[in-house]
Parts: C-alpha cells; structure tokens; sequence
C-alpha cells in the first residue's frame, strides 16, 4: 500500500492502537522548556521515574533575558525557572542546554543545530512551534503542559491520527523574495485554518531548492494554517546539514542512517487528503496588515476593503484586523510608519537571516524615533554572527544586540517584561500577529528580516528592492 512520508514516520512508531483513531506514540527525543521545570516535581510527587533521560533535553529559553538585563549582568540571565530546569537536569540525568553554557537557544533552534531533531524521528515539545524540525524529514509535535508527565514517565505520547495534506510550492521565486516572504504567501491563499489538524508535507521545486534554514521558517510557520505537523522530505541539503553534529549519528552509524534516510519520501502513488499547488513564482516580498498571517499582501499591494468580502465572518475578522491596526481599506501599506523593529523568534533569527538583514543595513542607520533590536536564535548563532561582523553591522546601524530566547517574540524574557509598549507599531520576523502578541495593545506586521531591516532605515513599512544597493 502506497504511503505518505508521514504515514511512514508514523507506523514506526505506533506503540499501540488505541481504537478510535487514536494511537500510542513513541517518543524518540523530548524537549522541555524551562518554564515547564515544575512538571519534574510533579513525575517525583507521583513516585514516578523518567524513563529515558538520554532522550529527555532541558532548554531555558522562554523566560531567560535577551537584552538589557543580559547586557547589565550575565549572571541575571538565570532565573527560578532556569535554575529550577537545571536543578531537575541534576536530579533526573538529563541534558540542559543552560544560560551558563555555550549550546543555550530556542528549543527548536537547539534541536536542530545539536542534531536531536533527525529525518524519520519523531520529537515533542511543549511549543507549538516545533514543527519547525519537521523540516529535517521527521515528524514533530506540540501538546498541552499537563501531558508532559506523561511523555517523561513512559517516553509516549497519545495522538489522534491526522489526515494529511500536501502543499506543493512551484515554480522560482524572484530575487529579493525571502522563504519567509513563500510562507506568508502560503498561508495567505491556503488560510489560517486550511491545513487544520492535518500533517502537512511541503513539496514542489521552491522548495526543494530552498536552503536548510528557509526549509526551517517554512516548516515553522506550518501551525499558523492550523496544521498539527509539518514535514519535508530529507535530501541532500538535510544530509550536509546534519553531518557532524553533536547528536547526530557518527561513523558507521552515520552511513546506516544516509541509507534509511535516504527511502523517506512519499510513495508516488501515495493520496494525501487535500493536495494543493501554489505558483510562487509572481510572488513579491510580503507583509502583514492585519491580526492574523493570512492577512498578508505584497509589499507594492494596498489594504483589502472588508465590504468586498461576501462572507460575514471574514468580513467581521477583516474589519477587526483594521480596527486594531488602524489601517483604511485601500490604502497603500508602503509608507506606513512604524516604532519598533525586531529581528528574533524561532521563525528568523538563524545566521542566514541575519547575513540577509545585515546586507540591507551595511552602510546604514535605522530611522530617529525608531527602535530596533536583533535576538540571535542560540548562543552559537551568535557567537558566528559577531565572527562575521554582522553583530558590529547591526549595532552601528543602532540596532540593540541581543542574547537567545523567545523574547519580544511573545512578549516574553525577563519575567515576561520585553514587550512593546501600547499603541507602538512594530515589523517584526516572528510568526504571529495576534493582537498584543509582542505586548498589550502593540501593533506588528510580519514580514523577513531584510524587509524589517528597510523598514527600519525607511521609518515607515518599506520595499526592501527599491534600497539603492
């Protein structure tokens, strides 16, 4: 019988039928934030043991500083949270990728650079985002806080079987048009709800020839269209990507690997129950205009008018987005101004994307009255972006230079303290523009890092192509 890629992934792993279409799951590597340290005084209350600490890893990264109290005095990076997942780490034997280390980053930005995340594994995170390693050609998933003692106690996870969904991405993308600017488009024509529930395999030429941190953002975003996994098939980009990396097979189990990787792909003749094909060949740099990342339109494109919407629920969450963000319908996006800019978040702040907004600002200074800070995605990221200079770029261009965590990404870090003010707009490489997600009553529009870079020496919400140079 023919079988999707991750029809394959998911019978390996099934430990148990459970009836109903719902499945016991085997967890091949478990990631746990620090600020679920708690749970692993919860496994000790219930006299329970973790059951594989060699697959269990610890990451500070959602509550720890990224700037000014990182800046002020390292030693306040760590926090009750980040010595409470340490403090467990002891205890339990597992790894903590900890703020007194040099691997500490984003979870999803860690397992991937440490090879945790590897093609036909499955892996588990308390994150919605970690779909974000399904690019690496293995499946990945999010749950809610309370499960997560149940994966530590049995190393399993209960799962209702998801339909599947294949979005073909064709044709080349023009220059100046970013991975993150596909994913926007994407979820634009697709919607916000139109993978829902599903595992959703990306496919087609621009992605096949897209770099292994684009496959990264594309993968990332894959929630935003309500999709529970996403996933790519491994190639060679996936294979030279993960080759030595810490946790990655080595020698003779290196070469096994390559050959069992190597067959992960879909069947041909393989259904998938939605299949949708996308040209992204006309596509242009995109931006955001209102509350979700469906509302997204090319950068020379004006405002949607919501009384051209026949759909009243479409046309109520349209005007909705305008009301937040003050926007008028038919109006030119370009030109817009902004206050802030932020460079960060597991979407956008891999090395490559801060080489393509470090392009755009060489030479440059950011607008007055603009603030901008940049957030390396791990301690190794930044390390190689200060090696190359990128960090200097950006701090004379008047950028603030940051330290890993989800930060302004979700108005978090430093107790929850790096947030937006109100009233503030904001272009930002994260992955949502929910109302009051980088602060209450901020305003941001998504967009890649060499547009928010523009935007930032413009003032205003910018076309990245139309920079001399």
């Amino acid at each position: 019988m023919a079988k999707t890629l991750f029809e394959k992934i998911w019978d390996r792993h099934v430990v148990a039928d459970l009836g109903g279409g719902f499945a016991l799951v085997f967890v091949d590597r478990h990631v746990v934030p620090e600020i679920s340290c708690e749970r692993f005084s919860e496994l000790e209350a219930r006299g329970l043991a973790l059951r594989h600490p060699e697959l269990t890893f610890g990451v500070s990264d959602h509550t720890v500083p990224a700037l000014w109290a990182a800046l002020e005095n390292p030693d306040d990076r760590s926090n009750e949270f980040s010595r409470g997942m340490k403090a467990a780490s002891l205890k339990h034997g597992f790894h903590h990728f900890d703020v007194d280390g040099p691997d500490q980053g984003i979870s999803h930005i860690v397992a991937a650079e440490q090879g945790i995340a590897l093609p036909g594994t499955t892996l588990a995170c308390v994150d919605s985002h970690v779909c974000t390693v399904g690019a690496l050609g293995g499946i990945s998933w999010a749950f809610g806080g309370s499960e997560i003692v149940h994966v530590l106690a049995t190393q399993t996870s209960i799962l209702r079987k998801p339909k599947t969904m294949r979005i073909s991405l064709e044709g080349a993308p023009a220059p100046g048009v970013t991975p993150k600017d596909l994913t926007l488009y994407t979820i634009g024509r697709v919607g916000a709800a139109g993978g829902l529930g599903c595992a959703v395999e990306f496919a087609g030429e621009a992605v096949r020839s897209m770099p292994m941190e684009g496959r990264f953002t594309l993968c990332n975003m894959a929630v935003e269209l309500g999709a529970s996994f996403a996933v790519i098939a491994p190639d060679a980009t996936t294979f030279d990507y993960l080759k030595g990396r810490r946790f990655a097979p080595k020698k003779a189990g290196w070469d096994a690997a390559i050959a069992d990787w190597r067959a992960l792909a879909s069947d041909p003749e393989a259904a998938f129950d939605r299949d949708v094909a996308i040209d992204v060949s006309n596509a242009a740099p995109q931006i955001t205009w209102g509350i979700s990342p469906q509302d997204t339109i090319p950068i020379d494109g004006v405002v949607p008018d919501p009384e051209e919407e026949p759909d009243i629920q479409k046309r109520r969450a349209m005007q909705a987005g305008l009301d937040h963000t003050g926007l008028r319908p038919r109006q030119k996006i370009e030109g817009t101004k902004i206050d802030f800019v932020f460079i960060g978040s597991c979407t956008n702040n891999r090395i490559s994307d801060l080489r393509e907004a470090a392009d755009v600002l060489r030479g440059r200074r950011i607008a007055e009255g603009v603030t901008g800070w940049v957030v390396p995605g791990s301690l190794r990221i930044r390390a190689q972006a200060e090696e190359e200079g990128l960090a200097r770029i950006f701090t004379d261009a008047g950028f603030n230079w940051g330290f890993p965590g989800c930060s302004m990404c979700g108005g978090q870090g430093n107790g929850f303290t790096e947030r937006i003010k109100p009233g503030l707009r904001a272009v930002s490489t994260i992955n949502r523009n929910l109302p009051g997600r980088q602060g209450p009553g901020s305003i941001t529009h998504l967009a890649s890092p060499p547009m928010a870079a523009a935007a930032a020496v413009a003032g205003s919400i910018a076309d990245v192509r139309k920079l001399e140079g």
